[in-house]
């Protein structure tokens, strides 16, 4: 139970307590007060790079950036006014007057049509900075899942840190200032050739999509709605909440759950773009047997689980139960594992099982 005893601060007239080490940003979500932001990830350490949620405070000489300005017991802080809802017009006009577009589609990545939503909030489409543009992107780059389109940057060095504070691998980092800033990798390589894991971390907290997901991207042309259906990634048994984008029946793309209680947000590469075997041409659809010819033709399930049975009780018999060693797939569900660890152990009297991966 928190502890917010003389704790309170007024948030545009109304006194509402705060915890200890709170931001203002943080109390005043936590009150469904709306500030804009561009660079903030809550799972991050706040930035205050954007400056879009800036507030007034009662004292301070200029705004202050919310993110990064820890609440303080008596603060009077104002979050809307005229001359702050002016303030990120302006700015994010300046934004938009340095990217190649703004509308980007939404299977970009989970947090991609964050700055379209605010220039369309603030009316920021005025054109008025039209100028220099800066980023330079990486077509040249083959890998086949993230998409490095940094004509639509905006530095606000999400993937940057997403890449190092959560999942460690510093596998991009900025280089230059002003117009020449430039989200890059080491020695301006290829991502292959980094330390990436190609998680897709940085892709889904991309607020622009100058970072995309190449493979959801290929259905962009399909004129259906996107349909997102929560589930759990099959790959291993951590349990990762998974949102699964469709169009009509088909499968377009993954989006980790940002509130999944096993992973907040992350996956590994195989939860985030390995999803292509659900509608793989060489999906077998029906089970298969050996004929007396030794081919392979279609069976039923009883045919196909009556021929399993008696090869494994042959093997057993003919070369004892430490003859067998079973391997549980990892896109099976944790009660399909079960049941063959137990049709192993008790069944075939053999603890030689393991699943694919445990690793």
């Amino acid at each position: 139970m928190s502890d917010t005893t003389g704790r309170t601060i007024f948030l545009d007239g109304e006194e509402v307590p705060f915890e200890r080490d709170e931001t203002i940003f943080q109390v005043a979500e936590r009150h469904r007060k709306e500030i804009p932001t561009l660079c903030y990830d809550d799972r991050l350490d706040a930035f205050g790079g954007c400056r879009l949620c800036v507030v007034e405070l009662e004292g301070a000489r200029n705004p202050v950036a919310s993110c990064t300005t820890k609440a303080e017991p008596g603060m009077r802080v104002t979050t809307k006014s005229g001359s702050l809802e002016m303030h990120r017009r302006v700015l994010l006009e300046m934004v938009v007057s340095e990217n190649r577009e703004v509308d980007v589609d939404e299977l970009s990545g989970y947090a991609s049509q964050e700055l379209k939503t605010l220039v369309d909030r603030y009316d920021a489409r005025t054109g008025r900075f039209s100028g220099k543009t800066s980023g330079t992107s990486r077509p040249d780059d083959p890998n086949p899942f993230i998409l490095r389109d940094y004509e639509n940057c905006i530095s606000c060095y999400r993937c940057v840190r997403v890449c190092a504070e959560q999942e460690g691998d510093y596998a991009i980092t900025v280089m230059n200032r002003g117009f020449d800033t430039q989200i890059t990798t080491e020695f301006g390589g290829l991502l292959k050739d980094s330390s990436c894991t190609f998680c897709g971390q940085c892709v889904q907290t991309c607020p622009t999509g100058a970072l995309g997901d190449l493979k959801a991207l290929r259905f962009a042309e399909v004129e259906k709605e996107v349909e997102k259906t929560r589930s759990i990634c099959p790959y291993c048994g951590v349990g990762c909440a998974v949102d699964i984008m469709t169009k009509g029946d088909q499968v377009v793309g993954i989006q980790p759950a940002m509130d999944g209680p096993a992973n907040e947000g992350a996956l590994c590469v195989k939860g985030q773009f390995a999803f292509d075997f659900v509608h793989h041409p060489d999906r077998l659809k029906t089970p298969f047997v050996r004929d007396d010819h030794g081919q392979l033709v279609p069976a039923t399930w009883d045919e196909a689980l009556d021929k399993a049975a008696a090869g494994l009780l042959e093997a057993v018999n003919e070369h004892g139960r430490h003859s067998l060693y079973a391997v549980a797939s990892g896109r099976a569900p944790n009660e399909a594992g079960y049941t063959l660890q137990k049709l192993v152990r008790a069944g075939l009297g053999t603890s030689y099982i393991d699943n694919c991966s445990r690793a």
